[in-house]
């Protein structure tokens, strides 16, 4: 996807204004943390977040963290339970991620979160990071500013080795102080788990909470393994109706994934790109698989007929979760 004029912005009240407007645009722009160097975009707009999983060549739609001004912010989004108030007073802003439940109506799009019911948010501890997002005036969901695969960045010549001419601007926000991803801790459950370790220890959380467990976390609601974090795959996004792959066909009793021009029939139908754009089919679908379950089974359809998606890029991606979808719930599970 070379093409792009990556803009290089300086920190300062100019570069950062434009940084945020660029964000509220659907751009993509890096910016520098605590941690390590993000690449931003606006949390809510779907097109925006499946830019960042087509710039990194991401193979997979990870949930992504959520990055906010504020607690106050975050917790708009999010339904905070005293635990997760505590860490927010304890290391917010600062390198820790919460995993906790989506709050009903929250604006996020099901995309960043990779269509679970949870979220990663926090606040970094970066005051041109900080400005960025009061100006920006919304969720920025930012995973490092890297190639998948690559090195995590911590200066914008890093980011600039790897994705120039892939996305719209880096921030240069100075060298990272912290330098390894946030801790990434999950509250959505009744028990306290670290999920990735980071700038916040162990020892620091449970002086705060208690006692900590190490690992992922099963969804037994779920029944499935259901993991929570980014970097950790789940099958949370599976709808209830089942899922046939690859249907150049659809009977009067199913509904339609549509991939491009749809075949005649089907109780109701949900376009993912009518142009056969990965990118636009990215962005739409777990708002379709959602749509269709809820709308399908409301029409009395007995399961939804998914048209194929070329299985290259975006479309890979978008085939993997697919093929999870239509698996039996037994099979779904642990990456």
């Amino acid at each position: 996807m070379r093409g792009i004029m990556t803009e290089l912005l300086q920190a300062d009240p100019e570069g950062v204004t434009r940084a945020a407007a660029m964000l509220r645009d659907g751009k993509l722009v890096a910016f520098g943390t605590e941690t390590v160097y993000g690449l931003g975009a606006d949390a809510t707009d779907a097109d925006a977040v499946a830019a960042i999983f087509l710039a990194k060549g991401r193979p997979r739609f990870n949930p992504l963290i959520c990055h906010y001004p504020s607690a106050e912010a975050a917790f708009l989004d999010v339904v905070a339970d005293a635990r997760a108030r505590a860490v927010a007073r304890a290391f917010w802003p600062g390198p820790l991620t919460v995993i906790l439940p989506r709050r009903p109506g929250c604006a996020v799009a099901l995309l960043t979160g990779a269509g679970l019911d949870t979220l990663g948010v926090r606040v970094p501890d970066h005051p041109v990071a900080n400005l960025l997002l009061h100006r920006a005036g919304r969720a920025i969901a930012a995973p490092s500013a890297n190639r998948s695969g690559h090195v995590s960045p911590t200066s914008a010549a890093h980011v600039l080795d790897g994705l120039d001419g892939r996305i719209d601007a880096v921030l240069d926000s100075g060298p990272c102080a912290v330098g390894v991803e946030s801790t990434v801790l999950d509250l959505s459950g009744s028990q306290p788990v670290l999920l990735r370790p980071g700038g916040v220890t162990l020892e620091a959380l449970e002086a705060c909470l208690g006692p900590v467990q190490l690992g992922a976390p099963i969804d037994g609601a779920a029944g499935s393994g259901a993991l929570r974090s980014p970097g950790l795959l789940a099958s949370h996004y599976a709808p209830s109706l089942p899922v046939r792959l690859d249907a150049v066909s659809v009977a009067e009793n199913e509904a339609l994934l549509a991939f491009g021009p749809p075949p005649a029939g089907g109780r109701c139908v949900f376009q993912l790109s009518y142009s056969g754009s990965t990118a636009e089919a990215a962005a739409r679908l777990f708002q379709g698989l959602r749509w269709l379950d809820a709308e399908g089974a409301r029409l009395g359809a007995i399961g939804i007929a998914a048209m194929p998606v070329p299985d290259k890029g975006l479309g890979a991606a978008i085939q993997d979760r697919l093929r999870r979808a239509a698996a039996p719930r037994g099979q779904i599970g642990r990456e």
